[in-house]
């Protein structure tokens, strides 16, 4: 009998790998949203969807952007914390 060294990942590890990839790719998307409300003319209207829910309501621009950012950076510490 021949002994191989198999190292198993540690059962956290792979639930933590899966967390870090689900947060990265909404961090990716959040980034996006950030740059498209920035990108916008001061014409265009925003609406914000209300949860669990298709109804949409009218948004101010600049606080749906600060709120935006907020989310964004909060994802980006939580990343880091992992």
């Amino acid at each position: 009998m021949s002994s191989k060294n198999i190292q198993q990942p540690e059962p956290g590890t792979q639930e933590e790998l899966a967390q870090k990839e689900e947060l990265n790719k909404k961090i990716k998307e959040q980034k996006i949203l950030v740059d498209e409300l920035s990108n916008l003319k001061k014409n265009r209207r925003v609406y914000t969807q209300q949860p669990n829910s298709n109804i949409f309501f009218l948004a101010d621009k600049g606080e749906s952007l600060s709120s935006c950012k907020k989310d964004l950076d909060n994802m980006r510490k939580e990343y880091q914390d992992i």
